[in-house]
Formats: C-alpha cells, sequence, structure tokens
C-alpha cells in the first residue's frame, strides 16, 4: 500500500494548461495576472486590497514591517503554530511574546492575551489553527481598548467564515495573511497574500513587496521623466510570479470544492472514530466554518503518542505532529527564557496530538483505511514500552 500523506496538492489539468499560457506570454513575473489574483482574493474575501508575495513568511514579514514593529515592541501571538508567525516579529526587531491557547479549539485564548498587555505592546497575531477561526471580535474588542493592530495568520484558514463572514474580509482586523503553500486550502507552489481594508497598509505592503520602491509620480519627493523610480523604504524581493498567480487563479475557482471535500472527509472521520473512547475529537464552534486545514486526534493517554505514531508511519499512514510549541524550540529557550512549563495548555495538546492525513484527492477507500488503522493500533492494550516508550 502507497503512504496516504496528512496532505497534499490537487493540481489537475485545466490548472497546468493555465500555467502554460503565461509561460508562452510576454510577462513571467509582475504582469496581468498578479493584479487579477489579487482582485479574485478580495472578490472572494470580501476585503478592499490584496498584495500576493513569495510566501505566507513573507506576507507576516510584510504585515509586520507595515504595522511598524520595531526594536523594543512587542507583539502577542500563540506559541502553538509554525515558527514563522513568530519569527516575522524577530525580522522587525520586536519581540514575541505568547499567550496561551484554548484547550478545545487550539487557539489563542483571549483572556490570556489580556494578561500579557503591557506598555510594549503594539500589535497581536492571532493563528486560526487547523482552520478553525479564533473569536475575532472578542480579539478585536481588547485590540481597540490597547490601541493595538490586529494581524490575522490565517496561513490555514482560506475559505473558513467567523460569524458568516469569510476569513479575509478584515473585518476584526487590520491585515489578513493567507498562505498558498502546496498543503493549503489551494497552492501556488509556495506562496502568500496580505488583504486589508486600509489604503495606508496597502500602499506600504505594495513598497516591502518590491525593495521599498516606488514608480507612482504621487508618492515620489521629485520627478524627473518616466524612468524615474524611488526607493523609499528599505523592502525585500518578496514578488510573487504571474505564473503562480495563474494556478492560483485557477485553484481559487476551485476552492469551494476542496473545501466541501475536507469538510467531507472530516464529517467521515468525526462519525468513525466517534467510536474510539482513547481520543479526543476536533471541535468546531457553531459561529464558524472551519477551513479544516488539518484534521488532528488528542490521545488520551499522552504516554502513548510516539508509539502509536511510530505505528501508524509503519502502516504507511503518513500522520504529522502539528506543531511542537514555539517557546520550546531552542533558540526561543536560549534567547529569551523560555521553558517547559510556561505554556501548559500548548504542552499539553503537544504531548498528545496526532495530525491524520486529509486533502481534497483523499478518497473513501484511503479514509477506511486510516480509521481501519487507528483502530487497529490505538485500541489494542497498553503495554509497559507503549506507556514508557515515549
Amino acid at each position: 500500500m502507497r503512504i496516504i500523506p496528512y496532505g497534499r496538492q490537487c493540481v489537475d489539468a485545466s490548472d497546468i494548461r493555465e500555467v502554460i499560457k503565461v509561460l508562452k506570454s510576454d510577462w513571467l513575473t509582475q504582469g496581468p495576472k498578479v493584479k487579477e489574483f489579487e482582485s479574485e482574493l478580495c472578490q472572494y474575501t470580501g476585503s478592499k486590497y490584496a498584495v500576493s508575495v513569495s510566501s505566507g513568511t513573507a506576507a507576516l514579514h510584510m504585515s509586520c514591517l507595515a504595522a511598524g514593529i520595531k526594536p523594543g515592541d512587542e507583539v502577542i501571538t500563540s506559541p502553538m503554530t509554525f515558527v514563522a508567525s513568530a519569527n516575522c516579529i524577530l525580522y522587525c526587531g520586536g519581540k514575541p511574546i505568547f499567550a496561551d491557547i484554548q484547550k478545545d479549539t487550539v487557539n489563542i485564548d483571549p483572556e490570556e492575551i489580556k494578561k500579557k498587555i503591557n506598555p510594549n505592546t503594539k500589535a497581536l497575531i492571532p493563528v486560526h489553527f487547523a482552520g478553525h477561526p479564533c473569536d475575532l471580535e472578542e480579539i478585536k474588542g481588547i485590540a481597540e481598548k490597547h490601541n493595538l493592530l490586529v494581524i490575522e495568520d490565517a496561513s490555514h484558514a482560506l475559505g473558513a467564515e467567523y460569524k458568516n463572514l469569510k476569513i479575509g474580509s478584515c473585518k476584526y482586523s487590520d491585515m489578513t495573511v493567507f498562505s498558498f503553500h502546496p498543503v493549503k486550502s489551494i497552492t501556488t507552489g509556495e506562496g502568500g497574500a496580505v488583504l486589508t481594508n486600509r489604503e495606508d497598509l496597502y500602499e506600504k505592503l505594495l513598497l516591502f513587496r518590491n525593495h521599498g520602491i516606488t514608480k507612482d509620480k504621487k508618492n515620489m519627493d521629485h520627478y524627473e521623466g518616466p524612468w524615474y523610480y524611488e526607493m523609499q523604504e528599505l523592502g525585500f524581493n518578496y514578488r510573487m510570479t504571474d505564473f503562480q498567480c495563474a494556478l492560483g487563479i485557477s485553484q481559487l475557482k476551485k476552492l469551494e470544492k476542496f473545501l466541501n471535500r475536507r469538510r467531507e472527509i472530516v464529517n467521515i472521520y468525526n462519525k468513525k472514530l466517534a467510536e474510539i473512547d482513547k481520543i479526543i475529537l476536533p471541535v468546531e464552534k457553531p459561529y464558524v466554518k472551519s477551513s479544516w486545514h488539518i484534521y488532528y486526534i488528542r490521545l488520551k493517554d499522552s504516554r502513548r503518542r510516539k508509539i502509536i505514531f511510530v505505528k501508524l508511519r509503519k502502516n504507511n499512514v503518513g500522520v504529522q505532529v502539528h506543531y511542537i510549541p514555539i517557546h520550546l524550540q531552542p533558540y526561543y529557550k536560549k534567547n529569551f527564557g523560555y521553558k517547559v512549563g510556561d505554556y501548559p495548555k500548548a504542552e499539553e495538546y503537544y504531548k498528545s496530538t496526532i495530525t491524520l492525513p486529509l486533502f481534497p484527492k483523499m478518497i473513501d477507500s484511503e479514509i477506511r483505511c486510516v480509521v481501519n488503522i487507528i483502530k487497529k493500533v490505538g485500541l489494542e492494550h497498553s503495554t509497559s514500552e507503549d506507556v514508557y516508550g515515549y
């Protein structure tokens, strides 16, 4: 049996045709497909502006730059996310401050955010873990009370909804970041985007994407002629190519189909895995629609996580763990003094979690196979080796 991966892209012949069209055209980068893709993102999410970039990490970095994060500033985010959600703060010279998670959703806990705010706090980066939106209305209320910016890390959450609004509408935030890595809701290979409703932030994002350079006469100190450009900020080459955007446009047309299939798979998992009393299934709050980027289970006996994980891999189920808490990474422990016990809910979740395969091309026989193997390795009696192998 071939390995069933935890996630993979869904690229078909129509996607390939759209990319080939661009490869045969006069534009390979920063041509008409970039603006078209950005326009389609705005139309889908309801935001006013979108800036496509080379990766989700680049999108996070640019958002922090546009937010004005600088040395001495603190930004609060979740410890239960990929390192890029915090590293983007460091890139600007700021300091990441973590707030522990909610036990049920694995999202950042607004009550914990309140405890971490001080005069140095400048922004919040809530992460929509696994595609389940955070409680944005409450987080926005906290931000307004303390004059903080909100940057949604929606790398997992394209297509998700919060209180009947698409994530990316930016109703409750200043900026929203998406990732288009192959395992995400749609893919452009590598790629990302920042969405906003604020024109001032949009103009800054455009500068930071392209070396800090503008060719717009109205924004220049002076103008010498049609060849003229000005570097007004220390920017980066975070541009996305036209052929990537062509793939993104084609993928975006299929997004709802992808999401529907993900939800079908989740419903099967929920129904079949509910029979196993040794695991805890993920939740979906009634006021959200998750995009189900990943499907994770939690073992009630976390001491068995390693042995079960290894057995699943040996049976060709490509399970994964999302994520190792950022504060436990050596860099963060060494440079910021974080230690085991600082964020107990995140650490408890990490010790017990396993991510199961979930992607639109996953067929029913593969779902049944995953469920049957989980039952086989998960329902057996524990041995001393199982318990203490962790």
